[in-house]
């Protein structure tokens, strides 16, 4: 028995041996794990660019790692302070920046450090773009320079130098209404360009608008200079609107470009719109949905009818001398005149107004005999005037006068069906 027991121990160390021995009787190596490939940094300014947007996206992507770090000095080594966003999510930066971007000192989540590099971690492929707290200057030198890691946590640094664009022309439009205004709700906004834009749809796409109560306004331009937004009908009564107009290092085509971004906000007061119908002498005045006063009224006469279509109130004048040479109809010719009238409320730039016209009073209700304007009696045209803002809208109908058109000044926006008014836009 002890001579079987110990051939028994003696076959289970053979045993052992051979499991764990290898072909050729010695014990295996552990393999080490293959170097990581150094992370690749690509930018979308390229290194020695020039001409570039002042706000054009700093957009940096990484491959085979993270980006760990970024910094932008301008050309006297100055620190740019700025921050990483991820690209997908830089377009709704603007919406969320009080939820995602604003600590409670101001400090953005992703902040730069003291010596203006940003950190930002990224997974492998995502695209950063690196946004500076304030815009880029003009005809300015900048590098971006950038660290990214691999997965061995090796570093690498990649730099793009670039210059920003000096335009031969800055350009800041003005816009209408101003801000802290109220207005009728037949009131456009208007911008006016010194220069011709080129570029209509650079410009429009930056020109946007937002309404307490949403509506389906659309820009139109009129000319290389000027651009109207409205609705496709009034605007809603007692609404707050406003433009951001973000032109700063816009082109706006031939060597011009926007100067600032400037921001107007404005109100939509009360519903008046008035109908004078020229067939009948009779002017309805609606506040709101509710009509107010019917008025006796005489329109233009046979050799100067008033304009048909919607006009809009631009100004209120106390006392006005009428000068039929604004119209180029001279003063001493036989259809000449240069009246003082009273309680004048501007329609259009082609001498319309609704006025006080007592000399007119027997012929109001009856017959239209003015040049134009809408005569009222005194104490009439005192009310409507003491009743008008800018921006509200008395519509002519009925005349045998032409439509309202661009012959007749700056606001006959209404007078365009809207489809022409649509297809207006640079962005139709």
């Amino acid at each position: 028995m002890r001579r079987t027991a110990a051939m028994i121990a003696t076959g289970a160390l053979v045993l052992l041996a051979g499991c764990t021995g290898d072909d050729a009787g010695g014990s295996a190596e552990p393999t080490a794990p293959p170097a990581a490939e150094p992370a690749t940094l690509e930018f979308a300014v390229t290194d020695g660019a020039v001409d570039v947007s002042p706000v054009v996206p700093l957009e940096i992507s990484v491959s085979g790692g993270g980006l760990d770090a970024v910094t932008v000095t301008s050309g006297d080594g100055t620190s740019v302070p700025g921050a990483v966003t991820d690209a997908a999510e830089d377009g709704a930066a603007d919406d969320q920046a009080a939820e995602e971007g604003a600590t409670e000192d101001g400090a953005t989540e992703d902040g730069a450090t003291e010596d203006g590099a940003t950190e930002k971690p990224a997974a492998d492929g995502d695209a950063q773009v690196w946004t500076p707290e304030t815009p880029l200057a003009y005809g300015t030198s900048y590098t971006l320079t950038a660290t990214a890691s691999n997965a061995d946590e090796e570093e690498t640094t990649a730099t793009s130098t670039f210059t920003t664009v000096t335009p031969q022309t800055l350009s800041t439009p003005g816009i209408g209404p101003l801000d802290g205004q109220t207005v009728g709700v037949g009131m456009p906004i208007r911008v006016y360009f010194e220069d011709p834009v080129t570029d209509k749809a650079a410009v429009e796409s930056h020109l946007q608008v937002t309404s307490s109560t949403p509506t389906d306004g659309v820009w139109n331009w009129f000319s290389d200079t000027e651009v109207h937004f409205r609705p496709s009908t009034y605007w809603p009564e007692n609404i707050e609107v406003t433009l951001d107009a973000e032109l700063y290092g816009v082109d706006f085509g031939d060597g011009v470009w926007g100067e600032k971004d400037r921001s107007i906000s404005f109100s939509v007061g009360e519903r008046h719109v008035s109908v004078a119908d020229a067939a009948t002498h009779t002017m309805d005045v609606y506040d709101g949905d509710q009509l107010v006063q019917t008025f006796p009224m005489s329109a233009g006469g046979p050799d100067f009818p008033s304009r048909n279509g919607p006009h809009v109130v631009t100004e209120l004048n106390r006392d006005r001398i009428m000068d039929s040479s604004t119209y180029g109809t001279p003063v001493d010719s036989p259809n000449g005149y240069r009246t003082p009238v009273e309680y004048a409320v501007r329609l259009n730039d082609n001498g319309e107004f609704v006025h006080a016209a007592p000399w007119s009073v027997a012929q109001q209700g009856r017959e239209n005999v003015s040049h134009g304007c809408i005569n009222l009696s005194t104490e009439r045209a005192a009310w409507f005037f003491d009743f008008s803002q800018p921006g509200d809208v008395v519509e002519i109908k009925n005349s045998i006068g032409p439509m309202l058109s661009a012959a007749d000044g700056d606001i006959y926006d209404w007078a365009i069906p809207w489809g022409q008014w649509q297809a207006g836009s640079a962005l139709a």
